[in-house]
């Protein structure tokens, strides 16, 4: 049976709500989907993929749950919110797409769902976390959150260090290795010379193993445009297509 996002004739009490990762109630995944794609459009497919990658690991999706609507039914998915490990950053984590039921909004599940995702986190040893806003910068605030600084949040899941994965977004003065001249030789031909020659060559030294890949993120480390300075009513910070986003971050 699947789990309902169908309007709520009347609003669970606060008290009766819960939050479980997702992967542990893989029945209620199309529910998260739905739920997120109403605020977030996207293929469908891509959003179940993104959740079924949900970890103990991280990331981490965290589903929030409200009684059966109904005995037998299954829980009502009333909100999301995902935890990401932070590059270099061992007791960080970075809070994504927190949404709550559109139905339930100012009634103080938004809270509840951020106060819940603060508990899960700080009750397997992180201490601080970081997340993004375009224009809730107030509602964290209430909640302690502060103007921070850009995070980078790994998706992938990695036994490398983070002290390892600090390197690869670091710029490496390296000099430029150049590709060997590539052998001037034809096809199916041949001649003695160059047998000759090459068989007096000591044997072509291997190339060099190619590089680990970087990491993926999922908050690319924005530059400020113009002032250093950020506050809860201006910020120097842009996304990817220029609008203003508010770094925020908070000890837990």
């Amino acid at each position: 049976m699947m789990a309902s996002l169908a309007p709520l004739a009347t609003s669970p009490g606060l008290e009766e709500l819960t939050l479980e990762p997702a992967h542990l109630r893989p029945e209620l995944l199309d529910a998260c989907a739905d739920l997120i794609n109403q605020e977030w459009p996207r293929s469908r497919a891509s959003r179940l993929h993104s959740l079924g990658q949900s970890s103990d690991a991280f990331p981490l999706c965290l589903a929030l749950l409200g009684p059966p609507p109904a005995p037998g039914a299954l829980p009502m998915v009333l909100g999301h919110s995902r935890l990401s490990r932070v590059v270099a950053h061992d007791h960080s984590l970075l809070v994504e797409t927190v949404v709550v039921a559109r139905a339930l909004r100012g009634q103080g599940f938004g809270r509840r769902l951020m106060e819940a995702t603060e508990a899960f986190a700080k009750a397997r040893g992180f201490r601080r976390l970081h997340l993004t806003t375009h224009d809730k910068q107030h509602f964290y605030a209430h909640l302690g959150y502060e103007p921070g600084e850009p995070v980078q949040g790994i998706t992938f899941r990695s036994s490398l260090s983070a002290a390892i994965l600090q390197a690869f977004t670091q710029p490496a003065n390296l000099p430029e290795l150049k590709a060997p001249s590539p052998c001037r030789e034809t096809m199916g031909t041949s001649s003695t010379s160059n047998s000759h020659a090459r068989s007096h060559l000591s044997p072509a030294p291997p190339p060099p193993p190619p590089p680990l890949p970087a990491p993926l993120l999922s908050s690319p480390a924005l530059s400020p445009i113009d002032s250093p300075e950020q506050s809860l009513v201006e910020t120097p910070y842009r996304d990817i297509r220029g609008r203003p986003i508010f770094w925020m971050t908070k000890e837990i």
